[in-house]
């Protein structure tokens, strides 16, 4: 009876230490489960780094911090139609192809000033009429930087901390002071 037991859990430990590897494994694979976008760890670290440089850690929270990275992901897979789907994933690998071609290398390894001067250049070039080169580059900014946005200013952060918003009509004071009216 010893025997088996043992011969049993040495099967167990030898069968969890071949499997093991391909569980601890996260080469390619995103983090963020997503219904309709098919993208990979690249593709969701140069977004998530993409909305940290649009909204970085300063003396407040940054995008990742309040985790605007993820909603920019929710927001896109679950709010866009097909077609700008389609926009956001052409856009983001010629965002990519982009920042290895002006930086020299992928916009995940460059430092955060390369980062914040490639995406300067990007927004001049979404807010200028002339630049018609790459639409999908332009439109995959603008979704990022929009959502990006959106995030924020509804985050709980923005909305508790920031500006205290206070649901109208507003406070009661019961000890208000009346002035009495004098009659004439």
């Amino acid at each position: 009876m010893n025997r088996r037991i043992a011969i049993r859990n040495m099967a167990l430990i030898l069968g969890s230490a071949a499997v093991l590897p391909s569980c601890l494994s996260d080469k390619g694979k995103a983090v963020v489960q997503l219904k309709h976008l098919k993208i990979d760890a690249d593709q969701e670290n140069l977004v998530n780094n993409l909305t940290e440089t649009i909204l970085p850690k300063t003396d407040t929270p940054g995008a990742m911090d309040l985790g605007i990275n993820l909603f920019v992901f929710k927001m896109i897979d679950d709010c866009y139609d097909k077609e700008h789907r389609a926009d956001f994933i052409t856009g983001l690998s010629d965002f990519a192809a982009e920042a290895k071609k002006q930086l020299g290398k992928s916009f995940n390894d460059s430092t955060a000033k390369e980062r914040v001067t490639f995406v300067s250049g990007i927004d001049k070039k979404s807010k200028d009429e002339k630049y018609k080169d790459n639409t999908k580059l332009i439109a995959f900014y603008k979704m990022v930087k929009d959502q990006t946005v959106f995030g924020y200013t509804t985050s709980q952060y923005f909305m508790t901390k920031q500006i205290v918003y206070e649901l109208v009509p507003g406070r009661y004071n019961a000890m208000f002071p009346v002035k009495s009216k004098a009659t004439a």
